[in-house]
């Protein structure tokens, strides 16, 4: 049984190709200044929350040749419409518009309003395709509803985690997958890209796929500390990180393949919720393969941990 296990040792070594967790210190300290940043950007210039979240006004109108932007923003100013957003959408003869709630203003009338704009800036009469209002009060329920989502999803993750490996592992998880999403959130924030709906989708879509990229490597280190009985934490760690690596980057190089593509060609009502899934997927990945296990490492975690018990009177040298 020794013997084997020696020999089990020996061709696991030669499969710690990479050191990761002999980076850990300049990883885990890239993260905590990134981190830092992100959670500054939050707090000074806030997030560009979608009218998803603010409540206001949608429409999306046809041109019948390319439309002006700046004139069509101009007009709407004049008009006394507060910070009007104007961009094509699909393409430069159709525009999407984004209102903020105008007070006396609403329904039929405020419809009205912005159609005599648009076709004071067009020759020929300007298609409406659809129009919607969010109330302010919508809004303020669906950040509410976004938030305890989130909470809901991180507890149950920790319990998850805690119940299949092990406490340490668990909060490791925990921490690995709030960074994830403090560095989507921030990414949004230092761009002030529009956050809605389709991007807190992504957000609790990232922190699943984070999840499952590291209970893969969670899976395979409680595999190889029952396994090899020789070598220390950190390099019990490294050679389950590498044995993994492949799965993982393979994984996430075929998705950010998709990812990419919806951002380059799938128009403008995804292309925030793809640039959400670029950004977590890339963070997500470094963080499952940096992040995690050094954060458990951190933690304290160690071989009798994950063990499995002996039984009394079983020994493993036993004929």
């Amino acid at each position: 049984m020794l013997e084997t296990n020696t020999v089990s040792d020996n061709n696991a070594k030669r499969r710690y190709a990479i050191d990761f967790l002999g980076k850990r210190h300049i990883a885990v300290w890239v993260s905590i200044i990134l981190s830092v940043a992100a959670i500054g950007s939050l707090i000074g210039k806030g997030i560009n929350f979608a009218i998803d979240f603010t409540g206001g006004t949608v429409i999306e109108a046809e041109f019948p040749v390319q439309a002006d932007l700046v004139k069509i923003r101009t007009g709407l100013e004049e008009a006394g419409f507060r910070s009007p957003v104007v961009q094509n959408f699909g393409s430069t003869r159709e525009v999407l518009i984004r209102l903020v709630p105008q007070e006396g203003l609403k329904g039929e009338e405020l419809k009205d309003r912005v159609m005599d704009v648009l076709n004071q800036n067009s020759e020929l009469q300007v298609k409406l395709h659809r129009i919607e209002f969010v109330g302010p009060q919508v809004g303020e329920d669906l950040v509410e509803d976004s938030g305890m989502a989130l909470l809901l999803a991180t507890i149950s993750i920790l319990i998850y985690v805690a119940l299949r490996f092990e406490y340490r592992f668990a909060l490791g998880a925990i921490l690995a997958t709030l960074h994830d999403v403090i560095m989507m959130l921030g990414f949004f924030s230092v761009l002030q890209l529009e956050f809605d709906l389709s991007v807190l989708a992504a957000v609790l879509t990232i922190m699943g796929y984070s999840l499952n990229d590291t209970i893969v490597v969670f899976d395979r280190i409680r595999e190889n500390f029952r396994k090899l009985r020789r070598g220390d934490v950190v390099e019990v760690m490294n050679i389950s990180i590498n044995e993994t690596l492949s799965r993982t980057l393979m994984t996430s190089f075929l998705t950010l393949l998709t990812v990419i593509a919806m951002a380059l060609f799938g128009g403008e009502i995804i292309h925030n919720f793809a640039v959400a899934l670029i950004v977590g997927i890339v963070v997500g990945t470094y963080s499952s393969i940096y992040v995690a296990s050094a954060l458990a490492l951190r933690l304290g975690v160690s071989r009798a941990d994950l063990l499995i018990p002996e039984k009394e009177g079983v020994s493993d040298n036993r004929p």
